[in-house]
């Protein structure tokens, strides 16, 4: 079986044809909280970050896979980030559109990319940041494994206000 094959859903890099999906969703406003972002994205951007990713992992530190269902349509994203070599370590985070939540692709695609750092980067540890209050993404890494570290006080600002947010780690021993 192929590292970046499910049985229900494939990683695969981000295509030229991504660009409507990748405005959709970079734009979302109910997303922003949790990825730092604050001005929308233009396509233009969008369009470079594209043609850019083709960016080895060690070179741009961080890489972005399409979630696509096996009809090959994009379900979510999920990303490596601050990719340490050095260090063996790489964050992920993971996004699945609402209309597509409940299927099992974000356990799914946890799954592929655990394997994938673990076999291919040879990752000693992965991590995971999440707002405290985001059950159904604890629960989520709880399930593979990932261990409760710490908790980041008052970190992420919303507009109801200050919530903290809790750093998983998965070692791989």
């Amino acid at each position: 079986m192929a590292t970046l094959v499910g049985k229900h859903i494939s990683l695969r890099a981000l295509e030229p044809e991504d660009l409507d999906f990748l405005f959709t969703t970079e734009n979302n406003e109910s997303f922003w909280k949790v990825s730092s972002t604050q001005i929308p994205y233009s396509k233009h951007i969008l369009k470079n970050y594209i043609e850019n990713a083709h960016q080895d992992i060690y070179e741009a530190k961080q890489y972005r896979f399409v979630i696509c269902n096996i009809k090959n349509s994009p379900v979510g994203m999920i990303d490596l980030f601050e990719f340490e070599p050095q260090h063996n370590r790489v964050g992920v985070g993971l996004l699945i559109l609402p209309k597509f939540q409940g299927n099992g692709f974000a356990s799914e695609a946890l799954g592929l990319v655990i394997d994938y750092t673990f076999k291919h980067l040879n990752a000693h540890q992965l991590f995971a940041n999440i707002a405290a209050d985001n059950y159904k993404s604890i629960a989520l890494f709880e399930k593979f494994n990932f261990k409760f570290s710490g908790i980041k006080k008052d970190w992420i600002f919303t507009e109801l206000g200050y919530k903290n947010e809790i750093l998983y780690q998965l070692i791989n021993s």
